[in-house]
């Protein structure tokens, strides 16, 4: 099985998990009518909530959460592999995880990935997020060995570190992903080269569902979520911020054929870092 009909969903998750699980699985089922076998969903799908008191009165454990146990009866009801993308879980030390899960066409949990690196920033316009302060960070990557290939996992921040891809592709990832819920502002400066640029380096294909469009809790992100193939070509988009789907069919002999054409993996080399300085004396010279 060397080819797959993938899917990324986007959608705009708001405050209240019943609501955005009853729009996951809306999206998932159309997903499925189209012929998708693998479907992803954005970050945060379960809910979007900025206040960590708020979001930890909507939260539960992961045997309680409401969308894993909505996208693990999909897999199973469909026969689909089903990628949550990623949604808050309570952990029992008090904090919580960005937590993705991937599911079998028979239902059984595959995986789970927790988000590694955390989007503490502060942007433009006084836009300023702190995920270290609620969430916990995962201490893996993770490879997933399925019928169709190999799928690597990332969520949204980890896409602007490229060690981290570069790392599932070594460990013979033909598709990565990044399901994502970036700023606005972030993803217009930066989401399609990113994304494109984690696909062209590592010779992979790469599925990054998005949220977009102004959520209930007051942010606004970005959408176009994305398929792009072992070249950097996009092959599919939704093009703006409104719920949507993009779908397209992968054929996973073109990684080894890019892999070939640009064996930049195999070419890699280990290196050291010399620091210098030129002093005054350079600066008398070169003047």
């Amino acid at each position: 099985m060397s080819k797959l009909v993938a899917a990324a969903l986007q959608m705009r998750s708001g405050t209240e998990p019943e609501a955005n699980a009853d729009a996951f699985e809306a999206l998932v089922r159309e997903a499925a009518g189209r012929g998708a076998q693998y479907v992803q969903s954005p970050e945060m799908t379960g809910v979007l909530v900025r206040g960590r008191e708020d979001l930890a009165s909507r939260i539960a454990g992961e045997r309680g959460a409401l969308v894993v146990d909505r996208a693990q009866a999909l897999a199973r009801e469909l026969s689909i592999f089903v990628h949550l993308g990623s949604t808050a879980v309570a952990l029992d030390n008090g904090r919580v995880a960005n937590r993705a899960f991937l599911f079998a066409p028979d239902g059984q949990l595959v995986t789970t990935y927790d988000k590694l690196h955390m989007f503490d920033v502060d942007l433009d316009n006084g836009e300023s997020w702190r995920e270290s302060a609620t969430y916990a960070p995962g201490e893996r990557a993770v490879v997933a060995d399925l019928p169709f290939g190999r799928l690597g996992f990332a969520i949204c921040y980890d896409l602007r570190f490229p060690q981290l891809f570069r790392a599932l592709a070594r460990a013979e990832a033909q598709v990565l992903t990044a399901p994502a819920a970036f700023t606005r502002q972030t993803g217009e400066a930066h989401w399609h080269v990113l994304v494109r640029s984690r696909a062209i380096e590592n010779g992979a294909f790469m599925i990054s569902a998005a949220q977009g469009g102004l959520h209930e809790d007051g942010r606004e992100t970005y959408g176009h979520s994305l398929i792009v193939d072992p070249w950097g070509r996009v092959l599919a988009e939704v093009d703006g911020d409104a719920p949507g789907i993009a779908i397209a069919e992968l054929d996973l002999d073109q990684v080894a054929a890019a892999r070939a054409k640009i064996p930049n993996l195999k070419n890699a080399r280990d290196f050291s870092v010399a620091r210098v300085s030129g002093g005054a004396s350079a600066e008398r010279k070169a003047s």
